[in-house]
């Protein structure tokens, strides 16, 4: 049985490839011709695609939770004493099975494209089929003949020059790295950012292709960059959540080359959600909104290459593989196809207005995009720095944190401060009235706050000055929701109802403030940084370790074992101010299959600060343990500033009054966008 579901899976996958290879030549091809019977051809053949596809995953999932060690994958990334969620989890544990993941998402993403534009957009749909198809067809080819998932062990016998089909008693398991609730679920959220990425690219390119650049077009690829923009920030958050209570060396930002790969779409697809309000409203920024789109699809391929090609070393990526070239390759053409289409169509990008004042809205987006993609800059430099002088010099340098830091935290405090400089500025021009009265009061508010700090002995400068901005941020974004609130409830409303109607009346507006809010609680999170501290002790039982106002003492270290992995645990109890706690059990766990060790932090979180311990080492024959203690201020107000941020993301995408007609008249003169619902609530100039 296990043996046919594999082969199944194998003919699913390769029927895939197949369609999708007729999807690429049928849409484009139906396009070029106008022949609509052969467009919607190649639209069937994308929907049998990924009936394909969820096929050949779900067989390969059968094979991982029904242990079949015939297969080279299940028989690497999988064994048989891992709990059964982390057997779900091995599908993207590996290399052949995380391509194969990847191309799934992007499956269902041109499934739900298709099914959403069957009497929408149709002069645009055969070149997104064409592009989505031709990015699916790329993963196919890779997975069915260079990391196929279904590959078979064998062993080469003495005399004989065929392999004979050979089954293991057991796996080798998955990565104990791995093994942590959070890995189960962050891959598919971050892929699901990546991959979505593609569908914005593809009706970029169509665009391109048509040369139907109307607003239509744009609108509909703002909302396809938020889903995955969304997906992608909540995906790097759960791998800061991983880094920080995995692998115990007490922050949850490494700048590592994995973690810059999935940084740098978001930068610029951040980047493109706000400039296209430039081009919505004002018809600017056109070419730069193409260059943008385009930049964020060939970004996360990079990102893809990065991981999976073994370039780079990292304790995110796999091992050194033989698809670097196909990746390398494939980058590279669609690096060369989206710069000739770009180039070939700027008579038709050509902006509508021009920039009337630097004190203007206009200007604050102009500025922000371009302090995000200094941002990005810096960190493709920093990332790509070490393979470019491997490569020139066959040298290898490492670029390391205090590189990325020095540039990139003024770069951020800059750009926090652009965000609550924006909603105060009117477009077109702002009045020095105006300025005066939006921001005299954030401005107090920010410089009270400053003095306070300063007052009760705060000097580290970057700290202070990230936390004084984000006062001035919230100042502003209060300031926002209690204009507009005060303004209905002329009409006879409570305030909360005022709020509430306000917020939903202009969901993309308000839903973005709240996004702002969510960032100033990651950067007050991020400020505690600059007030960390550390002891590392060796310890035997009754030893105590002082840190802060905690006090630690070390009761006894247990042995555990189970069939997955053997573990000692710290016994700690914690006292504060003479009083106890709290008892945390730090961890060290060695896992059998692969012998591999991890940490497993030991976490008391507030508000104020995480108490943070870890099992840094332990001798059993003397019964010593090495405890590392950390006290990192402010760390909680970074996740909960990741739920404020996906909350404003959500309320963002819901359609608000003004979507609604815009959907029921796309001819509205763009005027218009603001009249009704906004008018009232903008700064006066």
């Amino acid at each position: 049985m296990l043996a046919l579901l594999s082969d199944f899976g194998q003919f699913c996958m390769l029927f895939a490839f197949c369609l999708s290879c007729y999807a690429v030549a049928g849409s484009f091809l139906g396009g070029k011709l106008g022949n609509r019977r052969l467009v919607e051809t190649a639209e069937r053949a994308v929907l049998a695609v990924s009936a394909l596809v969820t096929l050949t995953v779900f067989s390969l999932w059968y094979q991982l939770l029904n242990d079949n060690f015939n297969l080279q994958y299940v028989a690497s990334n999988s064994n048989r004493a891992m709990p059964w969620f982390y057997k779900f989890g091995a599908l993207w544990g590996g290399q052949e099975g995380s391509l194969l993941f990847w191309c799934w998402i992007l499956c269902l993403f041109s499934f739900t494209t298709v099914v959403l534009n069957l009497k929408k957009n149709r002069n645009l749909m055969p070149y997104v089929v064409g592009t989505i198809s031709m990015v699916t067809t790329f993963f196919l080819l890779v997975n069915n003949f260079v990391a196929n998932p279904f590959d078979m062990i064998g062993v080469v016998r003495p005399g004989s020059q065929a392999a004979t089909p050979f089954t293991p008693m057991d796996g080798n398991g998955l990565s104990a790295l791995l093994q942590y609730w959070a890995m189960v679920i962050h891959p598919p959220i971050l892929y699901t950012g990546y991959v979505g990425f593609t569908i914005p690219f593809a009706f970029a390119v169509a665009a391109l292709i048509t040369r139907d650049l109307d607003e239509e077009w744009i609108r509909v690829t703002r909302r396809w960059m938020m889903v995955p923009w969304l997906f992608q920030g909540i995906g790097i958050l759960l791998g800061a959540k991983w880094a920080y209570v995995v692998l115990g060396w007490g922050g949850y930002w490494g700048w590592d080359p994995v973690e810059n790969a999935s940084l740098m779409p978001w930068l610029s697809a951040t980047a493109f959600l706000h400039s296209v309000i430039m081009q919505e409203r004002k018809g600017m920024m056109k070419v730069w909104n193409m260059v943008l789109i385009l930049s964020t699809f060939l970004l996360c391929i990079f990102g893809t290459f990065l991981t999976r090609s073994g370039i780079v070393s990292s304790v995110h990526s796999f091992a050194q593989s033989p698809i670097g070239p196909y990746f390398s390759s494939f980058l590279f053409l669609m690096i060369a196809f989206s710069a000739y289409l770009l180039v070939t169509r700027l008579d038709s990008l050509k902006s509508e207005n021009r920039l009337d004042s630097v004190l203007s809205r206009e200007s604050s987006f102009l500025f922000n995009n371009l302090v995000l993609l200094a941002s990005m800059f810096a960190v493709l430099w920093g990332t790509i720095f070490p393979i470019i002088t491997e490569y020139l010099q066959n040298e290898k340098r490492t670029v390391s944190a205090p590189f990325f830091n020095k540039v990139n935290i003024p770069i951020g405090l800059f750009l926090l401060f652009l965000t609550g400089v924006g909603p105060l500025l009117a477009w077109r021009k702002t009045s020095m009235q105006s300025l005066k009265r939006n921001f005299t009061l954030p401005t107090l508010a920010a410089l009270l706050t400053g003095a306070l700090f300063f007052a009760f002995g705060m000097r580290h400068f970057y700290s202070m000055v990230c936390l004084v901005l984000c006062v001035f941020v919230m100042a502003t974004i209060i300031a926002e929701f209690h204009r507009g609130a005060s303004a209905r409830r002329r009409q006879g409303e409570s305030y909360l109802e005022a709020l509430w109607i306000l917020t939903f009346r202009n969901t993309r507006r308000y839903g973005g403030y709240i996004v702002h809010m969510g960032m100033v609680f990651l950067f007050v999170g991020f400020a505690g940084a600059g007030f960390n501290q550390d002891v590392q002790k060796e310890m035997s039982p009754g030893d105590s370790v002082g840190i802060a106002s905690y006090s630690l003492t070390l009761e006894q270290v247990k042995n555990n074992d189970n069939p997955n992995y053997a573990s000692a645990v710290a016994i700690m109890r914690v006292h504060q101010n003479g009083k106890l706690i709290d008892t945390l059990l730090p961890e060290r766990r060695l896992y059998k299959a692969r012998e591999e060790a991890t940490t497993e932090v030991a976490l008391r979180s507030k508000l104020k600060e995480d108490l943070y311990v870890v099992l840094a080492g332990f001798e059993p024959s003397n019964s010593k343990a090495i405890m590392h203690v950390y006290v990192n201020p402010l760390v909680s107000w970074i996740w909960i500033g990741g739920l404020v941020f996906m909350l404003g993301t959500l309320v963002c995408l819901i359609p608000d009054r003004h979507e609604k007609a815009m959907q029921k008249a796309p001819t509205l003169p763009r005027v218009e966008e603001s009249t009704k619902v906004e008018a009232e609530y903008q700064p006066i100039p």
